[in-house]
């Protein structure tokens, strides 16, 4: 169903406590429910408590405005406030300016965003005005299942967001403005390190990690061949050579128990991955690397506010890089990463690489790059940090639901839950099983309207890119024909989970 927009009319109604606003109030209660939009145009406030003050006085309620104010706070329990920009001012040739306003700010919303109204003149207008009636008669459609549901949490963060975002568009700091070192200090003292670099990607932050650690030609990097294909990117980049250790068959992390017969007089760093959320054995792989003194580079772009022993992701090693992508537990609206350390000597390296090299305006003290983050994904970045520890405790809850939900499956087929270490707390990035003739499954699900995603149907030294003979790592090999992704957001319902749960059984058994 598609978002709707309440009229000054229609929003009064369903203020008040009359038997036809009683109706259309469950009927916004419903569409709210099942994750639909309700509307209301924070230009018609004023106009909307006047109707209300004039009906409340008309029914001799006491303290007629104060009444008003609380009934439409109630009704916005199942509403949010839409925002009027200017371009919805620039309508005075209109003779009904209010009118013309309500159709910018629906063609914005959404294609199919209509006005809902009973006022004879706007209808008569046509599209986007439909009357309330038409849209009550037909039943409510649950929303589609998806993979990432951004648009649930946004609304929860709107008003902090439009907030942020207009303050940039004001003061006109877009690159390196003041919401970039607040949010280097919040994520500093969120990840409990002293140093933060807020960087345009997560892939800029392992490449400007390697660069400051001095890593180049004839240098070997101990790795996963099983993760995106940024982690042996930036190392081919900078003219190192990736070293491959399999991974456990359990988590998709590197195998801590295969890395010390992999270090050899030309490794100069280990850079692990934490894969879907959770935390590599950075205890183990911390211990070996101190006795070769060694640096470690956690590749945590999947598991920001994961924590292993107690400790935070991207605090556990000489270097922690995440990525705040879209569909991250913390994520931009754009490319966006940090990177985190102790060192304060290499977070000042790393933050002259991250501009071009410059210690000083155009003194350009070694190479670097131009890998700074936006101040708009800042911005973001700030209000979504705010709600990031109860998002993950929501994870936590579906994750939980999965497993329990999962578990009959798992013990009478060949279907492999995630495998949670018990050091680890995963922050979810992905909710990943194992299955066998994974392609048949895939598109079961899809044909029922439920999305997946392979992370990552081949490993790294099979990409074209990459070729190299390597039969060492069948373990990564392995899991690249059998993983699959199944729906996981803060976000999702009880009945969207069951509904994913019921499919995966159908599909499988």
């Amino acid at each position: 169903m598609t978002d709707i927009i309440l009229d000054t009319d229609i929003a009064a109604i369903a203020a008040t406590q009359r038997p036809s606003g009683l109706r259309i109030r469950r009927w916004l209660e419903e569409r709210h429910k099942s994750g639909h939009r309700n509307w209301i145009y924070v230009s018609q406030q004023s106009d909307i408590l006047m109707q209300l003050v004039t009906d409340f006085d008309q029914q001799k309620i006491p303290d007629s405005e104060k009444s008003a104010r609380k009934a439409l706070d109630s009704l916005c329990q199942c509403c949010m406030w839409l925002s009027s920009l200017s371009e919805d001012a620039i309508t005075l040739e209109d003779s009904d300016p209010t009118a013309a306003g309500l159709k910018k700010a629906a063609r914005r919303t959404g294609k199919s965003t209509v006005v809902v109204t009973r006022m004879e003149k706007r209808l008569d207008r046509g599209l986007p005005f439909v009357t309330i009636e038409s849209l009550m008669d037909a039943p409510i459609e649950q929303r589609e299942i998806r993979m990432v549901d951004l648009g649930y949490q946004q609304d929860r963060i709107r008003s902090g967001l439009e907030r942020n975002l207009h303050g940039i568009l004001h003061h006109g700091g877009f690159v390196q403005g003041p919401e970039i070192s607040l949010l280097e200090q919040r994520l500093a003292h969120y990840v409990g390190v002293d140093e933060c670099i807020a960087v345009s990607s997560g892939t800029d932050a392992l490449l400007i990690a390697l660069m400051a650690l001095g890593i180049g030609s004839g240098d070997e990097i101990i790795t996963t061949p099983f993760s995106f294909i940024a982690t042996a990117e930036v190392i081919r980049l900078v003219g190192a050579t990736p070293v491959y250790i399999d991974v456990d068959s359990r988590t998709g992390n590197l195998d801590a128990t295969r890395l010390e017969a992999a270090i050899k007089q030309t490794t100069r760093l280990i850079l692990p991955v934490s894969l879907y959320g959770q935390c590599a054995d950075m205890t183990e792989i911390m211990s070996i690397a101190d006795q070769y003194h060694l640096p470690v580079i956690e590749d945590a772009a999947q598991s920001f506010g994961a924590t292993h022993h107690n400790r935070k992701s991207c605090g556990l090693s000489t270097i922690g890089c995440t990525s705040f992508f879209p569909s991250k537990p913390l994520g931009a609206y754009g490319d966006a990463g940090a990177i985190f350390t102790a060192d304060q000597a290499l977070a000042k390296t790393m933050r002259e690489i991250r501009s071009h090299g410059q210690d000083s305006r155009y003194h350009h003290a070694r190479l670097g790059i131009n890998g700074r983050m936006d101040s708009m994904q800042a911005a973001v970045l700030l209000e979504k940090l705010l709600i990031i520890d109860d998002e993950l405790d929501r994870r936590q809850k579906i994750a939980d639901g999965y497993n329990e939900a999962l578990n009959d499956l798992e013990s009478q087929t060949d279907l492999m839950l995630p495998f949670i270490c018990d050091a680890n707390r995963s922050a979810w990035a992905q909710y990943t099983i194992q299955v066998p003739g994974r392609d048949v499954i895939v598109k079961m699900l899809s044909e029922a309207g439920i999305p997946t995603a392979v992370h990552y149907p081949n490993v790294v030294f099979r990409q074209p890119a990459f070729l190299c003979d390597i039969d060492d790592c069948p373990n990564s090999i392995d899991l690249a024909n059998k993983v699959m992704s199944i729906p996981m957001h803060p976000y999702l319902s009880t009945d969207m989970q069951r509904v994913i749960v019921e499919c995966l059984y159908s599909s499988i058994n």
